[in-house]
């Protein structure tokens, strides 16, 4: 099969096979979208799940959907330690300038992003120096007494306010899309929560769409006891069997291939249905076959290519990340589940490792922070990668 033409390929296609299998969750947010336009009271959406079940693809959909509806719409990627004020900024002025090419009343569009520089400016720390000042690239002078207080829940709610009134005035509103939700900081996961309060409260047209790893609502749960009533969680698992052999077929016809059935069932163990993994081994299989169709034993032959690739580039790159005692626990956690994908008691996996429970709290804690492991439920501790156990149980040390 020509390579060149490989439909697996990071950017190939127009519907990327991570979307199979969502359509239930993209008409779910056509409803939000239309809810809140026509000024009824609706829930913002936190998606959860493991990594490469496809979140951050399915959040660039629901993006895409609200710019056809004529709204504004910016995202953001949460880093860990990093401030939320420079890249909500940024995603905020992509929003206003997609409603600014609707509205009638330029000064009323001028004043919303004076309050948007007067909050991003707040991003520098107190007595920098002007050289040192960051500059949000909003060409218009900051206001002054909104959103610029320097207590980032105050200033997110006044924030948040004036721009969904200036989507109100063209009968819009503003999507703002939040990847990697559970690496905010906590005042800012706080203020974001009390953000989401102030808008259902007055039915104001902004939706926050955040998306992130399992323990996310119990994040938000910490933050402020109310979260439960603010967002609607939606869990993102696997594929099911029928969607992912969509999600191997859909690519594969549109370049006017085929594929065996059996080929299909061999990609679909492979991958185990995950999204992420069903592309890798896909493009694999495609890149092995000498001609059309692909067959399982193509598959077979491509599946070392793609383990490799996954060995350095989605499970490697994170083991790399991780201390030798934060190693060791993972480790340990990969040997009690034999390597599948399901959690573990912590309190086994001290006397696996023969120490005490509390010994081990630093190394778990900071696996958590680094988005590794994430706690199932109380004294339960997974893995966060799907196959993550699988990797560790054959990589030799």
């Amino acid at each position: 099969m020509d390579p060149v033409r490989n439909p697996f390929a990071p950017g190939a296609g127009q519907r990327p096979p991570e979307l199979a299998g969502r359509d239930k969750e993209l008409a779910a947010f056509e409803v939000v979208l239309e809810r809140i336009a026509r000024g009824r009271p609706e829930r913002s959406l936190v998606l959860t799940g493991l990594r490469g079940v496809g979140k951050t693809v399915l959040l660039g959909e629901l993006r895409s959907m609200a710019l056809k509806r004529g709204w504004g719409a910016g995202k953001v990627e949460a880093r860990p330690d990093a401030d939320l004020r420079r890249p909500l900024s940024a995603a905020l002025h992509r929003a206003v300038r997609d409603l600014a090419v609707r509205h009638r009343a330029p000064d009323r569009v001028e004043y919303v992003l004076g309050v948007l520089k007067a909050f991003a400016l707040r991003a520098a720390p107190e007595g920098a120096k002007l050289r040192d000042r960051w500059q949000p690239g909003i060409d218009v002078p900051a206001a002054n007494g909104r959103a610029d207080s320097g207590d980032i829940e105050i200033d997110l709610v006044e924030l948040f306010t004036d721009v969904a009134e200036l989507a109100q005035d063209v009968g819009t509103g503003v999507a703002l899309l939040i990847d990697e939700m559970q690496d905010l900081l906590p005042d800012d996961v706080s203020a974001m929560c009390a953000a989401c309060h102030e808008l259902s409260q007055n039915q104001a047209p902004l939706v926050v769409v955040g998306a992130g790893l399992p323990h996310l609502p119990a994040v938000l749960s910490a933050s402020k006891s109310y979260s439960e009533r603010l967002f609607r969680y939606v869990r993102i698992d696997r594929l099911v069997q029928e969607d992912a052999y969509q999600a191997i077929l859909a690519p594969v016809t549109r370049e006017d291939a085929d594929i065996t059935s059996d080929a299909l069932d061999a990609l679909f163990e492979a991958s185990g249905g995950y999204p992420y993994f069903i592309q890798a081994y896909g493009k694999a299989a495609w890149d092995a076959a000498p001609s059309d169709p692909i067959t399982a034993e193509d598959v077979q032959v491509a599946a070392p290519e793609a383990e490799a690739e996954l060995a350095v580039g989605f499970f490697g790159s994170r083991y790399e990340r991780a201390t030798p005692a934060e190693r060791e626990y993972l480790r340990a956690i990969a040997e009690l589940t034999e390597g599948r994908d399901e959690g573990v008691s912590t309190a086994d996996i001290a006397v696996f490792l023969g120490r005490k429970p509390s010994s081990l709290s630093p190394a778990r804690d900071s696996l958590i922070k680094k988005g590794l492991v994430y706690s199932a439920e109380r004294g339960r501790i997974a893995f966060t990668v799907p196959h993550f156990g699988r990797f560790l149980l054959g990589r030799e040390e």
